[in-house]
């Protein structure tokens, strides 16, 4: 489960690959436009290079094991419910937080009753984005597992694959805040190659 506190501080489209599947499960989506929007995010994921596809929560662990704290990973979900898991390193061992995924948002697990004060995204990536410290400002989120209450961290993302200079150039000029209003200006080919994949993690 997942909550918030403040500190007082003085849908682009994708090339759809006819072999992509969601793992070994079936899902029932609720209209085009969650398929879509599921559909985009898992093409995205394979590309960030930290997508680990249907490793279970204890081989997570051991991937985590001997990482720093805030290092995660993006998995597929074990529960049959959801699609997806963010496995992240904390100072209290290994957490697995489970994506839910609405008509038209993914957002981490909480209460039933607090779903509408958690922070909703059309991408996984842009959800790992905004928990990562250069964007949440002063606002800081809390696991709370097993009567634990835990800073939510996400520093650092374990790659599962080596990433081509090409992506980490486009996820490099996607980190800068004023190249959005420049991006116009790119040949196609570049505009296209960057709007496939618009995270900086």
């Amino acid at each position: 489960m997942i909550i918030y506190c403040k500190f007082d501080s003085a849908m682009s489209s994708c090339p759809l690959d006819s072999n992509m599947r969601l793992s070994y499960r079936y899902k029932t989506f609720t209209s085009k436009v969650q398929y879509t929007m599921v559909i985009t995010t898992l093409y995205k994921l394979q590309q960030s290079g930290f997508y680990w596809n249907a490793i279970t929560g204890k081989e997570a662990n051991a991937l985590l094991a001997h990482e720093t704290t805030g290092t995660f990973l993006i998995r597929d979900s074990s529960d049959n419910g959801h699609l997806f898991t963010l496995s992240v390193k904390t100072a209290s061992g290994t957490k697995n937080l489970r994506i839910q995924c609405d008509a038209t948002s993914f957002y981490l697990q909480t209460d039933p009753k607090n779903v509408n004060s958690v922070p909703h995204f059309d991408c996984v990536l842009k959800l790992v984005q905004y928990y990562m410290p250069q964007s949440k400002g002063n606002t800081v989120y809390y696991i709370h597992s097993g009567g634990e209450k835990i800073p939510l961290e996400l520093i650092k993302p374990l790659s599962s694959s080596l990433s081509t200079l090409q992506h980490l150039c486009r996820k490099t000029v996607n980190g800068h805040l004023d190249i959005s209003s420049k991006k116009d200006q790119l040949p196609h080919c570049v505009k296209e190659f960057m709007q496939e994949y618009d995270a900086s993690v």
